[in-house]
């Protein structure tokens, strides 16, 4: 087992033995490497999943540079490879049809980094029912997912499709990505904690399905991943490494559980928000950057209700519709309403909810409460890893950032402390 791979070398081989059900855990992923340099193994690599084919590598301008050169060089001649330098990518429905053009005469595509590479890629070759690899150029989890988040009719979904065959971390090619993009990466899975809660949440309320596989493998290393923040931020490979492995897991979450539930809770639904209603205001952050600074209000919501000695009070689930029409437009309401409909509150569910609370409170808190990291450690961490931390950090319109922290509640059908705090008239207080 590489030392850099840890128990990703086991998850696999399929040898990982689940502690809750003593099965087994099967990924499609073939191969998951995350090495110091990855320079002159290419093809080792790409010969054992990809022997036969013909191959195109898809980059654009800035990830051809950091790497994509380098993979052509180190296959041509040796595999049946071509490439194609993508000038102006955009993960879009229009975006996927100009790969699926380009790659129509390949058996397989090989992407080189960037999400918007990737997620690109990664549809189109589903839809194609092609293989793809990608060699990744940040740490981030979205290589090992496999859903893809792609912009239709102006809007960002989040769309299923396949996994990667291969998934490659070059760490030497990562420690020179832009800063920013490591701290967006650290931001994007340091919300483990708040999803956790969020699902948890949602499972003792609505008896929605719950599965901590992924955060069992999550807590092998994160309590090491933030305290070493700081490293992480320096380029540290070691720290780096721990990152990208974390990101790796964070982003099998889905094979494991059926679900993005694992890590995508209320501070995705925020960062959701923010690209799909800010339009023009939208200050060109990242979704991980984005979700950075959602985790830490969600984080200080949680912290402060789930500390209290004493039970919120809960009334039906209020959905202000003009006010709704007025911010996200009129065509959203039926969504609304549509997403609303499994997680509002009636009369007599509040009513039986407060009745509980009143008796059992301390003893429901306590598992939220045993998952659920301080405040205080997150600010630090994400404070030492160099990542943004506030809507003034990322010159994010203040007003608009409330508003995502009041409504984003309504766009989802995810259950969240935003509806657990707005339900009982706490969550104007924390967005004040």
């Amino acid at each position: 087992m590489s030392s850099l791979n840890g128990i990703i070398d086991d998850l696999t081989a399929g040898k990982w033995v689940n502690p809750n059900n003593d099965k087994p855990v099967i990924i499609p992923i073939k191969k998951i490497e995350i090495s110091k340099s990855l320079d002159g193994l290419e093809y080792d690599f790409i010969n054992e999943t990809h022997n036969g084919e013909k191959i195109l590598i898809i980059s654009d301008e800035y990830t051809h540079d950091a790497l994509g050169l380098r993979i052509f060089k180190n296959l041509n001649g040796k595999l049946n490879v071509s490439e194609f330098i993508w000038k102006n990518p955009h993960c879009s429905e229009d975006g996927v049809r100009e790969i699926q053009k380009v790659s129509k005469d390949y058996h397989s595509i090989i992407a080189i980094g960037s999400g918007t590479i990737n997620d690109t890629v990664k549809y189109a070759s589903f839809l194609d029912k092609k293989k793809y690899s990608v060699f990744a150029t940040t740490p981030m989890n979205a290589y090992t997912t496999p859903t893809a988040s792609v912009y239709s009719d102006g809007y960002k979904k989040s769309i299923h499709t396949h996994a990667a065959t291969g998934v490659y971390f070059d760490l030497s090619v990562l420690s020179g990505c832009p800063k920013r993009l490591t701290a967006a990466a650290f931001a994007d899975v340091i919300c483990r904690t708040t999803a956790q809660v969020d699902w948890l949440l949602s499972k003792k309320l609505l008896q929605t399905p719950y599965d901590e596989t992924p955060y069992i493998l999550l807590g092998l290393y994160e309590d090491e991943m933030v305290e070493s923040a700081k490293k992480i931020a320096d380029g540290d490979l070691d720290a780096l490494a721990l990152l990208t492995k974390i990101s790796a897991i964070m982003g099998l979450g889905t094979f494991f559980t059926g679900t993005t539930h694992s890590g995508s809770m209320a501070e995705h639904g925020v960062s959701h928000y923010i690209d799909m209603f800010f339009k023009d205001k939208h200050p060109g952050t990242s979704h991980g950057e984005q979700v950075g600074i959602a985790t830490l209000s969600i984080s200080k919501i949680q912290n402060g209700i789930l500390n209290n000695k004493t039970p919120p009070i809960f009334h039906s689930t209020i959905i202000p519709e003009e006010e709704i029409k007025n911010k996200l437009g009129i065509e959203m309401i039926d969504n609304v309403k549509m997403q609303m409909k499994n997680k509002a509150l009636d009369d007599e569910q509040s009513d039986e909810l407060n009745r509980y609370l009143e008796k059992n409170w301390l003893t429901f808190t306590e598992p939220l409460k045993k998952v659920m990291l301080p405040f205080e450690q997150i600010w630090n961490a994400m404070d030492n890893c160099g990542a943004k931390k506030t809507p003034e950090e990322a010159s994010m319109d203040l007003n608009l950032y409330k508003d995502a922290l009041r409504y984003g509640r309504f766009i989802r059908d995810r259950y969240t402390i935003l509806d657990f705090a707005d339900d009982s008239d706490q969550l104007e207080k924390y967005i004040d």
